[in-house]
């Protein structure tokens, strides 16, 4: 097979963003088995995490296995948080194992775990986009670069992120290729093969893809050189048919981003500065952060007939005449993997929303003695068992060469919603002990749990759906508290400079948008769909003002 030659024109970084908004009112440092992880490069090998084991937490004084201990050789600690928020995002990325650096600078190796969040973002969309009417297809990573130019607007917004082939089985290609930066090109190039009558409308498709944006500077999950998404693609009759899906898409990501993910997004319209490249109107879920930064979850676009003029797509409506397509994209990516490690995660690590963990529950069997292993790894199996059956993700970790401790902090840092300790004791008394993993240490444990298996599952149920609403409750609780209103562009500046996000009232320029984030680092995340009423008056130009923006720094 012959080579494909990459040849990379200028690079500039993607600006990608996102923030999320309440309601308006106007003028234990853990010892765990990590090694020392880099901005630059992170990787977490098998072999060395199998060599270290932390020390137990004080309040573990049940036995370990009879097994010998591995002997510990270094005990490290997670960055706090509250000291450097990037080291601590890439401390879990590496050690809850979650992804790692590919050899290609930018480029990211999604590891099982990490992919297995992916997964179930994936489960849940692909169910919603089929209700509603999507079908998956897919369309070639190669696009001719003589597609991306037939659209102004969006070759000016992708030309410094675009990755080109120009050679292919060794000789200069007569056209260079694209590699897919997103398909809206492509795909209008096809309906326009597809659509002929207004009998073929709505189409209406989705494709799970990987894109290219070249990135100068990375982040795993939030913004790497190629990543993973869905992306939407829909034609219609009518302008007011596209702007209705555009809003039903937007409103099935924020219901994803509430109910699955519990991230609480603003919803909301991106300014004109903020506008996808070729799109008529954006609309966004921006998600607030743990270090107050914002970032963009998902968007959802109309595009008018901007792409179907650019490639002639068009159809014979009822009375014979011809029209050009009215058009919709929308997606959601592996970002969202990212948002979800920012918004929930603490210092012992992941924390993930039951809905969307891979393993919502892990049991830890505990044994001392070495009759004692086979009654205590049969109830555990039974356990097991009983919450498979009630469609709970649940893992037994019955290793004999580690420690409770250590799987404690292990499970914990890999963000299991709940664990269920079983000991002998247990086992003579029918119970289990049950912990939740957004509650720490002694509060967030409950003994005598019954394992009779009416009474086990629906206690472990009830506990997965409570830590659910706390993660959402307690994400937005710290949102609300850090959005300030504000009525001049002196409070914006002093708002953005505390690191909070800023909503006021605004109708000015986007000369004026520009400013702003030229003296500030913040950008208009979006017009808020909810806006309070009233009469407004610009905070930049004291001009009237229909509506309240959101400004924040932001991913």
């Amino acid at each position: 097979m012959g080579a494909l030659s990459l040849r990379l024109p200028s690079l500039t970084s993607l600006s990608s963003a996102a923030a999320a908004v309440p309601r308006y009112q106007f003028c234990r440092r853990l010892l765990l088995p990590l090694r020392p992880l880099s901005a630059a490069n992170f990787s977490v090998q098998s072999s060395i995490v199998e060599k270290e084991v932390a020390t137990p937490p004080p309040e573990v004084e049940r036995s370990s296995s009879p097994k010998p201990k591995i002997q510990q050789e270094k005990d490290r600690v997670i960055t706090p948080r509250s000291q450097d928020f990037n080291a601590w995002y890439l401390d879990i990325i590496a050690n809850a194992e979650l992804a790692d650096y590919g050899p290609v600078r930018g480029t990211m190796v999604i590891r099982p775990y990490g992919y297995a969040i992916w997964e179930a973002i994936q489960d849940y969309l692909n169910v919603k986009f089929k209700e509603t009417g999507h079908s998956n297809m897919y369309f070639p990573q190669l696009i001719p670069y003589s597609f991306i130019e037939k659209e102004a607007s969006h070759v000016e917004g992708f030309s410094p992120e675009l990755a080109l082939v120009t050679i292919g089985g060794g000789k200069e290609l007569e056209e260079k290729l694209v590699v897919r930066p997103t398909s809206e090109t492509i795909v209008n190039h096809m309906f326009t093969q597809w659509i002929h009558s207004y009998r073929d409308l709505p189409l209406m498709i989705n494709q799970w893809v990987n894109v290219t944006r070249w990135e100068m500077r990375t982040k795993p999950f939030v913004r790497t050189l190629e990543f993973l998404w869905q992306e939407g693609h829909t034609a219609h009759a009518t302008p007011e048919e596209a702007e209705k899906e555009a809003l039903q898409m937007i409103d099935m990501y924020t219901k994803f981003a509430f109910e699955q993910a519990a991230i609480p997004v603003i919803p909301g319209r991106k300014s004109k500065v903020e506008t996808f490249a070729g799109a008529a109107k954006t609309y966004t879920i921006e998600a607030m952060m743990g270090d107050r930064k914002a970032l963009q979850a998902g968007t959802s676009h109309n595009l008018g007939q901007n792409f179907s003029r650019a490639f002639g797509t068009q159809f014979t409506d009822e009375n014979g005449q011809r029209q050009h397509v009215w058009q919709t994209s929308w997606a959601i990516s592996t970002r969202f993997v990212g948002g979800i490690i920012m918004t929930h995660g603490d210092d012992a690590g992941l924390m993930l929303p039951p809905n969307l963990a891979p393993i919502q529950v892990i049991v830890v069997p505990i044994w001392k003695k070495a009759d004692e292993s086979s009654g205590v790894l049969d109830a555990a199996s039974t356990v097991k068992e009983t919450l498979q059956a009630a469609g709970i993700r649940v893992k037994v970790d019955d290793s004999e060469q580690r420690t409770p401790g250590w799987k404690f902090n292990f499970w914990e840092m890999k963000g299991v919603p709940l664990r269920i300790e079983i000991g002998p004791r247990d086992v003579s008394s029918g119970s289990v002990v049950v912990s939740r993993r957004d509650i720490p240490g002694k509060q967030g444990k409950v003994f005598g749990i019954s394992m009779e298996s009416s009474t086990l599952v629906a206690y472990v149920k009830g506990k997965l759906d409570e830590v659910q609403s706390a993660l959402l409750e307690k994400a937005t609780s710290f949102r609300d508290s850090n959005i300030v209103d504000v009525c001049s562009y002196n409070e914006l500046k002093e708002a953005i400079a505390q690191g909070k996000w800023a909503r006021g009232p605004w109708s000015a320029s986007d000369k004026e948008e520009l400013k702003v984030k030229e003296e500030t680092g913040a950008t208009i995340r979006c017009f808020p769909f909810e806006q309070p009423q009233g009469t407004k008056t610009c905070l930049m130009t004291g001009n009237p003002a229909d509506e309240v923006a959101i400004f924040a720094k932001s991913y």
